[in-house]
């Protein structure tokens, strides 16, 4: 745990999952890629699921929940998803007054729902104390998913939020002070990547926008976003700002850099200046 001003920060990992290589890094050849993320037999990577969790006072802020624990055998064994218990990660879900999901893909808020004992096994909010902040375009797109993205939707994810204290946010606001979500629409409609502001500076958490620190490089896309061509001007525009603000950025799925400062060559290049440790 780290302080930065009002608040205590801290990154915890729900767990590990593993991803198609290829998808993960769209056109760029395996050759190149591998160097980076070595793969299996089945050319999956391993990828975490990082939280940042913020404490303001008497508020504790979480920044998306993993995978969850819910998974279909066949699912479980296709994704390689190994779930960390929550007492693992040291913290009580019970005690999250706020959950901030950056878009309601399965490996971002699979861990919003539990079932309940029994028979019937209904759906339950994990985090049952928790507002939950999602943008509104995204829930749509839960609620609706486009061909390309269905499977990447859970049904179970989006039973939860009805039953959830849901505020729906809106491009960017500022959700508790020093906190903002800004929207994106180029690896999903409606993601929102989330600042946490303190003295000029801030540390950003993009999710999916640059989910491993390899793709701070403006090429390195994945095959799961919708809008590339959108993306690279979101990205662009963030680490424009990362760079010149010395941001601390997280790295959500990576498994052995979680947070970083940037650094931009002569040649215009993006890269990681240094590791920060939270």
């Amino acid at each position: 745990m780290i302080n930065f001003g009002p608040f205590e920060l801290s990154l915890h990992n729900h767990g590990f999952l593993r991803l198609d290589g290829g998808a993960m890094f769209g056109t760029v050849p395996k050759m190149m890629w591998e160097k980076l993320m070595p793969s299996d037999g089945d050319n999956r990577i391993v990828l975490a699921t990082w939280s940042l969790l913020v404490r303001a006072g008497d508020r504790l802020f979480m920044i998306d929940a993993g995978t969850g624990a819910h998974w279909p055998e066949k699912l479980r064994r296709i994704y390689a998803v190994e779930p960390r218990p929550a007492e693992e990660n040291g913290f009580d879900p019970e005690t999250v007054t706020d959950l901030i999901v950056s878009h309601l893909h399965f490996d971002h808020a699979g861990g919003l729902f539990g079932r309940a004992a029994g028979a019937a096994g209904e759906i339950e909010p994990a985090f049952p104390q928790a507002r939950v902040y999602v943008q509104a375009a995204n829930f749509e797109s839960a609620k609706h998913p486009n061909p390309r993205e269905r499977a990447s939707y859970l049904k179970e994810t989006v039973a939860a939020l009805e039953r959830s204290n849901l505020i729906l946010t809106d491009g960017s606001q500022e959700i508790f002070p020093g906190i903002w979500v800004h929207r994106s629409d180029g690896h999903t409609r409606g993601l929102q990547w989330i600042e946490v502001r303190h003295d000029g500076t801030a540390v950003a958490f993009p999710s999916d926008m640059i989910p491993l620190s390899s793709h701070v490089a403006l090429a390195y896309m994945m095959s799961y976003d919708i809008n590339v061509e959108r993306l690279l001007v979101e990205k662009e525009e963030f680490m424009n700002r990362a760079v010149a603000g010395d941001w601390t950025v997280i790295f959500e799925h990576d498994p052995g850099v979680p947070a970083a400062r940037l650094k931009r060559d002569d040649n215009g290049r993006v890269s990681i200046r240094e590791f920060v440790s939270i």
